[in-house]
């Protein structure tokens, strides 16, 4: 019992780690820009995941489902670009603290998927948990005077790249969830997963001009914090679901919404209005919900992002 504490109490840190996601991969981008930031962030990250979890040598991947490996390679790989360029490429530090929260939809999206496609059981709270998250996007995006669908529409028109890789990626992490919990067998291809990201960021950054890099002692002082927080994140995610207690860490990740938009504003340095910090509370008041409507059936598969 106590080995099963200390896996919890690991998986937990995932937890806090993807919560500085946002703002460290804004930080990165901003000296890097954010196609080579991100290319930097996801190879340092992959050198540690190998040196963590391991999992990418050959013999290994002989190991794994063949459509393990394709389509979890390819949903990961799109959803890991639509969340690094969607920050990357926001306008503001709030901008991209907003485009984050999009992003965290996923989890709300994720139950509603295992309850179509996984046959997930699940009780009436499924429609006002679902109604929650996607109003209170809406009361996020809104800006100072909450659910204003004029200021909405207003945010979104001002890039609507950013928020529409944001809310691509959060549908792709549903789909990658939902595809790999019924054809992994167990099987963690996250380090390979990482080095094709890593791979497949580099050649956009070699091919489309990336721009110039600007490195600084504090510049890789934000690389090495965020390559950490994602490669170490999926690691201790990963320990703490196959070791502890895998309903505490399902209910804890519902709250990465409200510790990411706490951390992203003292990391940006981006002060954040009344209505966000409500919206925000929306978003995972509605993953919550979704999460206790498939209590009777047993919890849900999930995996954090």
């Amino acid at each position: 019992m106590q080995n099963k504490n200390k896996a919890t109490l690991i998986g937990l840190v995932a937890v806090l780690l993807w919560s500085a996601i946002v703002g460290l991969i804004r930080s990165v981008s901003t000296h890097f820009g954010a196609t080579g930031g991100a290319a930097l962030m996801y190879s340092l990250a992959s050198v540690f995941l190998l040196l963590t979890v391991g999992g990418a040598r050959p013999r290994q991947l002989r190991s794994f489902p063949r459509q393990y490996l394709v389509w979890g390679s390819l949903l990961f790989v799109v959803y890991e670009l639509c969340l690094s360029l969607s920050i990357g490429y926001a306008n503001t530090a709030q901008q991209a603290i907003e485009v984050g929260m999009v992003n965290y939809l996923w989890p709300t999206f994720t139950i509603v998927a295992a309850i179509l496609f996984n046959r997930q059981h699940s009780n009436f709270l499924i429609v006002p948990g679902f109604v929650l998250s996607i109003v209170g996007i809406c009361w996020v995006l809104g800006g100072e005077q909450g659910f204003d669908m004029a200021g909405m529409l207003h945010n979104v028109r001002d890039n609507p790249l950013s928020y529409g890789l944001a809310f691509a990626g959060a549908l792709i992490w549903a789909a990658y969830c939902t595809v790999t919990a019924r054809i992994a067998h167990g099987k963690n291809g996250v380090t390979l997963f990482f080095i094709l990201v890593s791979i497949t960021l580099w050649a956009k950054y070699l091919l489309g001009g990336g721009g110039a890099m600007h490195f600084s002692g504090e510049a890789i002082v934000y690389l090495v914090l965020a390559a950490a927080a994602m490669g170490f994140g999926y690691g201790a995610w990963n320990f703490g679901i196959l070791h502890g207690h895998v309903t505490v860490l399902a209910g804890a990740s519902y709250f990465i919404p409200v510790l990411s938009a706490a951390l992203s504003t003292v990391l940006l340095r981006a002060p954040l209005s009344l209505a966000f910090w409500q919206g925000a509370a929306m978003v995972c008041g509605g993953a919550i919900l979704c999460w206790l409507a498939t209590r009777a059936g047993g919890p849900a598969k999930t995996a954090a992002g």
